[in-house]
């Protein structure tokens, strides 16, 4: 199956609309619930837009608005000058940090005990990266919730990993001061029976420029919601995400860019590649200018390499435009199978056909990866890609 859209958006035309009320009537994607109450959202059935292709019966228990009062293994390593402490759930709710958006980040944030916040103060210029790493153990029911503050002008990388067997629900409220440069990379290396759900908010101060790095080749579920929004205008906002599904995964991404400053821009680039019976993933992308958002800049792209015969990839961009006096607005996405022309160009020139085919989905993710920016962290993604390649030649043998 393959899917192709693209749109843009140029200073000077009427506004243009091709958002989520295509597929839900008279809805904006600005008019959706956001509330710290658990009790605003209803337990959804998998009928509604959030939830149709969510395997909503395997993540309920996730769902219940209940504590466990657990919590999943953390290490961590903080550069000089960073500091990891606490705040409580209230003071996170006072300080005006945006609130859940779905039944699953409300949930996480009322049960998870207490706020984790990691602060990057003012100016510091960081040389080696923040590394966070989580690790769940006997399939524990856990909810938590991070906060990462970067500082003023401050410059930083920060590495959350995941990994182990749990079933988790996350909030990760991330915030950049004017004129900071922030990368948060989130690995989802999990192992193959655990679920995560996690709302990722990120808030881009006035001239500050933050990358969104979401990297999934581990879970049996994995559904991640990420939401920008500008807190004052020359922001800028790139959010990458790279993931692999093998038979039997569900890999869900959806993201929201709400453009409600004047001048501010967003790029957002997703590739997914699956292999095996029952291997689903689903991209969702939302791109909302709002009628204020005068000289926008954005664009949205999601690629999908279909290795094997039953394998199913969802993509859906979404604009909604609310104003014409923009510097430009387009998406596009596309699904497609291993292009035989490519290996067939690389085994005439002597390479054999396992080689070719790992040097051609390597180069199709190698361009996302190297975004991160992180030697050692790029070097471990390639390794694990191979490993998830050398499944695929298993299987098509």
């Amino acid at each position: 199956m393959s899917l192709l859209a693209e749109k843009t958006q140029r200073p000077g035309l009427a506004p243009h609309t091709d958002s989520v009320a295509t597929f839900v009537p008279d809805q904006s994607r600005a008019e959706r619930t956001r509330s710290y109450a658990v009790a605003d959202f209803p337990m959804p059935t998998g009928r509604e837009e959030d939830w149709r292709f969510t395997p909503v019966d395997r993540i309920r228990p996730l769902l219940k608005d209940e504590a466990t009062g657990l919590c999943l293994d953390w290490s961590e390593t903080l550069p000089a000058g960073v500091r990891l402490g606490t705040m409580s759930v209230a003071d996170w709710q006072s300080s005006g940090a945006p609130a859940p958006a779905d039944r699953a980040a409300a949930v996480a944030a009322a049960h998870s005990g207490g706020v984790a916040v990691l602060d990057i103060p003012n100016d510091a210029e960081l040389t080696e990266p923040v590394r966070l790493t989580l690790t769940g153990d006997d399939g524990q029911l856990v909810h938590g919730h991070v906060l990462i503050r970067a500082g003023r002008f401050s410059k930083a990388t920060v590495v959350v990993a995941h990994a182990g067997h749990a079933a988790y629900s996350e909030l990760v409220t991330i915030s950049a001061g004017d004129g900071a440069h922030l990368t948060v990379v989130s690995l989802q290396e999990w192992d193959d029976r655990s679920i995560h759900l996690g709302q990722h908010d990120v808030v881009v101060g006035r001239d500050a420029q933050v990358k969104h790095i979401a990297v999934t080749l581990g879970g049996a579920i994995v559904r991640l919601n990420t939401n920008a929004t500008y807190a004052g205008p020359g922001g800028s906002f790139e959010a990458y995400g790279v993931y692999f599904a093998d038979a039997g995964q569900h890999l869900e991404h959806r993201l929201f860019v709400d453009h409600a400053v004047p001048h501010c821009t967003s790029n957002v680039e997703y590739k997914g590649a699956l292999q095996g019976d029952s291997a689903r993933t689903v991209w969702v992308g939302d791109v909302l200018i709002r009628a204020a958002a005068e000289g926008t800049d954005t664009y949205e792209l999601n690629r999908n390499l279909l290795l094997t015969d039953g394998a199913r990839a969802d993509s859906i961009p979404n604009l909604e435009i609310e104003t014409g006096e923009i510097a430009g607005a387009g998406h596009a996405s596309a699904t497609g199978r291993f292009d035989d022309q490519q290996l067939f160009y690389l085994m005439a020139r002597g390479i054999p056909e396992a080689e070719a085919r790992r040097l051609v989905v390597r180069g199709f993710f190698a361009a996302v990866v190297s975004r991160i920016g992180v030697p050692e962290v790029i070097g471990h993604l390639m390794s694990a890609i191979d490993a998830e390649l050398e499944a695929s030649v298993a299987v098509a043998s």
